[in-house]
């Protein structure tokens, strides 16, 4: 079982930057990939990006290849998201999702694929 617990929401103005950070709690943290997603009102779930559970493999959705930085430390079980020159379409609430997968390098998009959720933090970005 795998906790997760969101933080570093707010808002900002376009060009502007955040750090999304996600506490685990819980034994698996270790062996679990781990995923940002974002959701806006009416629609589901979108993939941002994802890490395994090494952090040898990190994903990222195209729209934000280049301004947002997934990161984790096993130690602290934490994983961060550094976003960078945000866009009003950026706006939504982020959520961080947790998996256990058997391979070091695994990472998966699909909503779907992850067991375990956290509560979500609002981002807003204002042009």
């Amino acid at each position: 079982q795998v906790q997760l617990v969101e933080s570093g929401g707010g808002s900002v103005q376009t060009g502007g930057s955040l750090r999304l950070s996600c506490a685990a709690s819980g034994r698996t943290f270790s062996s679990s990939a781990m995923a940002w997603f974002r959701q806006t009102p009416g629609k589901e779930r979108a993939f941002v990006a994802a890490i395994s559970w090494s952090g040898s493999t990190t994903y990222y959705v195209d729209f934000v290849k280049g301004r947002f930085t997934i990161s984790r430390d096993n130690a602290k079980n934490t994983v961060d998201l550094q976003m960078n020159s945000l866009k009003p379409e950026d706006t939504a609430v982020y959520f961080c999702a947790a998996v256990v997968t058997s391979g070091s390098n695994t990472v998966y998009t699909a909503a779907r694929r992850y067991d375990f959720w956290g509560q979500g933090t609002q981002v807003t970005v204002s042009s």
